[in-house]
């Protein structure tokens, strides 16, 4: 196949419908002889309506995520190339790219019952997925979007094979081909809501509308994720977070342990108030999704007069403008200085996955506390 050299030769594609995947665009090599990826220009407008018919994928329904992002402001390049960027998004799917399997290569398949309490008998989480693609804004035509997939066999992992979906050879335990996995995000989704103390029956309503966006409606999919729901409330209600007997130790050793989903954590001393700020992956995901250029809010009053500690929820909205909780903050300190040090935390965590992310507003509870914090972090 010819390689272009410039995007200027390779000709605009806007696929009819409402959504579309990578299988109904014509793909060009652009780059070198040494170094070429295969890419489309599509319309900006249009870069959802790909990223959604990607998701939908039968063969590997997933969801793909922000990975890494920049942004660059009109005028600030003097001189620049075909291929420059006004906005870059590099977006992952939420199978990978780590692996939670073990050996870290390919999942074990088990095709036994195991006699075991715990909640899988096959993983549910990352499964080392290498499908990614870039989408680049371009500069020189900002209604333009240039689409990279650097290789475009359809979610494979390190190794070469299928890693998720109905084509995954390793699928774990009896049925596993006509049950779909319980991708990462929803995982999360379905614990956070658990842990919050939604009513079962909105959980499992929730639950399983997201798992049928993968793979439609059938009984066996609704039977299978009622008793998904069912058995992960069992265990939390069932699980303890006192890892030990003193208070500050229990908190040191949880932090320890879930270093991924802290983003503040500093100590009770004499000078300095106990701060610990909770978000999860999922939580971290649509935090950027729904608060980029959107609102955001905070309930701070939960736990005031009864608890030592209250807990702060910072929550967006999402296309339903239903709320979501976002992060969770620990502290019984209202003091500006404290609440601008988790706010930075927070800010600084969304801006090292996407450095354009900025919301358009805020809702508070406590102007007092929480009005110059914001505008100085926000």
């Amino acid at each position: 196949m010819e390689i272009i050299e410039s995007i200027e030769d390779i000709r605009l594609q806007d696929p009819p419908g409402e959504e579309f995947t990578s299988a109904d665009l014509t793909w060009t090599k652009y780059g070198t002889s040494e170094h070429h990826d295969d890419v489309a220009v599509i319309p900006y407008e249009r870069v959802d309506a790909f990223i959604i018919g990607e998701c939908s994928i039968a063969e590997c329904p997933t969801r793909f995520h922000i990975e890494k992002g920049r942004k660059r402001t009109r005028g600030s390049l003097t001189s620049y190339k075909s291929d420059e960027y006004l906005e870059y998004r590099l977006y992952w799917c939420s199978f990978g790219p780590e692996n939670y399997g073990e050996g870290g290569e390919i999942l074990p398949s088990r095709r036994y019952r195991i006699n075991t309490r715990n909640r899988a008998a096959r993983p549910q989480s990352m499964r080392g997925c290498t499908c990614n693609f870039i989408v680049k804004r371009l500069y020189a035509r900002p209604s333009a979007a240039l689409l990279i997939y650097n290789d475009r066999r359809q979610h494979v992992n390190k190794s070469g094979f299928v890693c998720h979906g109905p084509l995954d050879r390793d699928a774990i335990g009896p049925g596993a081909k006509t049950v779909p996995y319980i991708c990462d995000e929803i995982q999360q989704q379905t614990m956070a809501l658990i842990y919050l103390g939604i009513p079962e029956e909105n959980i499992l309503q929730n639950h399983i509308e997201s798992v049928q966006r993968y793979c439609g409606s059938n009984s066996k999919v609704s039977m299978s994720a009622s008793e998904y729901v069912r058995k992960m409330g069992i265990i939390i209600r069932r699980s303890t977070h006192e890892l030990d007997l003193d208070d500050q130790v229990s908190i040191k050793l949880w932090v320890e342990k879930n270093k991924k989903s802290t983003f503040i954590y500093q100590d009770a001393s004499d000078t300095d108030s106990f701060i610990l700020g909770i978000q999860t992956e999922w939580q971290l995901q649509q935090m950027i999704r729904f608060g980029h250029h959107s609102l955001m809010a905070a309930d701070s009053t939960f736990g005031l007069k009864k608890l030592k500690y209250p807990l702060c929820t910072l929550l967006v909205f999402d296309s339903r403008h239903h709320a979501l909780p976002v992060a969770w903050v620990i502290t019984r300190s209202f003091d500006k200085q404290d609440v601008s040090k988790w706010m930075k935390a927070l800010v600084d965590r969304a801006r090292s996955v996407d450095s354009a992310w900025k919301i358009n507003g805020f809702m508070i509870d406590d102007a007092a506390a929480e009005m110059d914090p914001i505008r100085q972090d926000f």
